[in-house]
């Protein structure tokens, strides 16, 4: 094995429920090597504010400066622990590829805009690392939607023969289809964030475990039409949406107090997987590989197998890539991309004008 460039990808997804952290290696091969992975969760009083200030149009800019700081406190603690678990240090890392937490994406607004926090200046000052940040601001600026980012590292882990699809289900879904011939990809809708919140209000748990609470309801068919109604799934690619749009105000809207809590729980896990798989089908892809956290919802697992069979569904263990840190992975790939001054989009998936180098590098300190 050649020598490894050595990255670490940090992520917090739109759930805010944790910070994902990987150290990965890239060799001259373009292969990527997962070397060690770090979950930690984010403190409940911080996770609160994080969501309120991603559906609250009211949200004090006060507030988000000091999740900010707060952020990235933890990130470098995360960083911390992730290089005492592989006994590497500091010096052995070129950079960190920090996502950042999204609090506001409106990429269709008359000024279009997308907003990720944990300061990055602050993050290189605790670490004593390279950080490089802020990926998804330049794609908007050429005339993209900011996401998803991850297809252009999907397609260095598929073979040039086969047609291949992603779904991460994070607190929004995404799908990747990679073909010989192309790249395309964008956001189905929601994936886990709905559920949670409507968990987190009806029994005060923060997900639905395996889908046990939905398991128990009815999908109400009406409902679901009436969420499937929304203009945002008939809107063709490219496209990108955030918690700011689907969350517990949009879900209010559809009368849904009138009915039984636990049958609007198993129809919103039911929009999940009929968004997706609707995209799924129309990809024409041999293979599905499943990555996120919503694949250990296995209600959905199970409705996504028998609503795109006979694709077979699988997930990105078998590529090597750990499924529940994929997004991770992929920014440290995009911190990579950067220092070597490559792109990191996919015009054809984010509707950019052309490829872009994406990131803001913020030096370590000598």
């Amino acid at each position: 094995m050649s020598q490894l460039r050595r990255f670490i990808g940090l992520m917090s997804g739109t759930s805010a429920d944790a910070i994902d952290a990987v150290l990965v290696g890239f060799d001259s091969n373009g292969t990527t090597h997962l070397i060690s992975s770090h979950t930690l969760e984010l403190p409940a009083d911080l996770k609160t504010r994080i969501i309120a200030a991603q559906t609250r149009a009211d949200a004090l800019v006060r507030d988000i400066c000091e999740q900010d700081v707060a952020l990235s406190l933890l990130y470098a603690a995360a960083v911390k622990t992730l290089l005492e678990k592989a006994n590497v240090s500091a010096s052995e890392i070129e950079a960190i590829g920090n996502h950042g937490q999204t609090v506001l994406h409106a990429p269709e607004a008359d000024h279009p805009f997308t907003l990720q926090i944990g300061d990055n200046h602050r993050l290189a000052e605790l670490s004593g690392i390279t950080v490089v940040g802020d990926f998804r601001r330049r794609d908007i600026a050429a005339g993209g939607q900011g996401a998803p980012l991850v297809p252009a590292f999907h397609r260095t882990l598929i073979g040039q023969t086969e047609t291949a699809a992603f779904l991460n289900v994070g607190g929004i879904a995404n799908i990747s289809v990679i073909a010989p011939d192309r790249t395309t990809g964008f956001d189905t809708g929601p994936g886990n964030t709905l559920s949670d919140a409507w968990i987190r209000k009806h029994q005060q748990r923060a997900f639905d475990a395996s889908g046990a609470w939905a398991s128990t309801g009815t999908v109400n068919e009406p409902l679901l039409e009436r969420m499937l109604a929304d203009p945002y799934f008939s809107r063709p690619a490219p496209k990108s949406t955030g918690q700011d749009y689907f969350n517990l105000i949009w879900l209010e809207n559809l009368k849904v107090d009138e009915l039984a809590p636990v049958d609007v729980q198993r129809t919103l896990v039911e929009l999940t997987a009929r968004s997706a798989s609707d995209a799924i089908k129309f990809s024409g892809c041999e293979r599905l590989y499943l990555c996120g956290g919503g694949r250990h919802n296995d209600l959905l697992t199970e409705r996504l197998r028998s609503l795109v069979a006979p694709i077979e569904v699988t997930d990105t263990h078998t590529l090597g890539v750990d499924a529940d840190f994929m997004e991770a992975v992929a920014f440290a790939w995009l911190a990579k991309q950067c220092l070597d001054r490559a792109s990191g989009n996919v015009p054809a998936v984010t509707g950019a004008q052309s490829e872009r180098v994406l990131g803001v590098i913020y030096p370590r300190a000598d």
